[in-house]
């Protein structure tokens, strides 16, 4: 079985003494591919290293993550990201979206970044990856005056119940599972029910949000066959059908094969 992860952070200081071994384990595992969102200017240098050291297997996103969106830094973080698009190579625009779970004073500017990069996005012809979190509302206000043939992506860590599931669809994006789908009381199972895995993508977040029986230790991209096997069993399917029906959409919507 093959496997993408399509949201991994291993350039991330939680990995930096055993990074190669971690990508080697994930290959093992049958996760050959791992996309790596951006975070902000501190990550563009650690994230284009690892992929240089993995060309094969880690492919790079450029975006600027809604919790780095400050008024102290943006200007200087929007002008890396311009750089970097008109000189780089990216699968995707991410991670992008509005997050206000811990703060919500910034979050008019997070607003007004989260539509600029979605209009990069268009620019560039390129998907996104938007995270949602306690804001969906927030986000489907901005991203569907946006939306159209010219948009697509995944809604990253899907946080949110069956009709805002289907709203996503509908505008033509992907829901992003993750570790999340494995703890007993998440409520996503019921999601991943009904949506079944022709609108679904497995990611870890990693080093975050491990799936249990990982729950709450160092996540990491060779426990996507994990969270497969939960999809499988939540829909009903075989494991196989699982890996490959959610590979399939992952290659499609980043053009794996370009």
């Amino acid at each position: 079985m093959q496997f993408i992860d399509t949201h991994t952070h291993l350039y991330l200081s939680e990995f930096e003494t055993d990074r190669e071994a971690v990508v080697q384990r994930a290959i093992s595992c049958g996760v050959e591919k791992m996309l790596l969102p951006n975070i902000d200017t501190t990550s563009w240098k650690p994230m284009f290293e690892l992929c240089t050291q993995f060309p094969e297997n880690c492919f790079p996103m450029a975006g600027i993550h809604p919790t780095s969106v400050l008024p102290e830094s943006i200007n200087n973080e929007l002008n890396e990201l311009k750089i970097n698009l008109e000189t780089g190579r990216f699968i995707a625009i991410g991670e992008i979206g509005i997050d206000l779970y811990w703060d919500k004073t910034q979050q008019g500017l997070q607003e007004e970044v989260f539509l600029f990069q979605l209009q990069l996005a268009k620019k560039y012809k390129l998907p996104v990856a938007i995270h949602v979190r306690k804001s969906f509302d927030e986000v489907w206000k901005i991203l569907k005056q946006e939306t159209g043939p010219e948009l697509r992506g995944v809604f990253h860590c899907f946080p949110g119940d069956e009709i805002q599931a289907r709203h996503v669809i509908d505008a033509g994006f992907l829901l992003g599972i993750g570790g999340v789908v494995t703890f007993k009381n998440s409520g996503l199972q019921k999601v991943v029910s009904a949506v079944g895995p022709g609108h679904i993508i497995l990611e870890t977040d990693a080093p975050f949000l491990a799936p249990t029986p990982y729950r709450g230790k160092r996540n990491e991209p060779a426990y996507i066959p994990v969270i497969a096997e939960k999809v499988a069993e939540i829909c009903g399917k075989p494991v196989e059908e699982v890996a490959e029906i959610t590979t399939q959409n992952a290659w499609k919507l980043f053009s794996l094969g370009n």
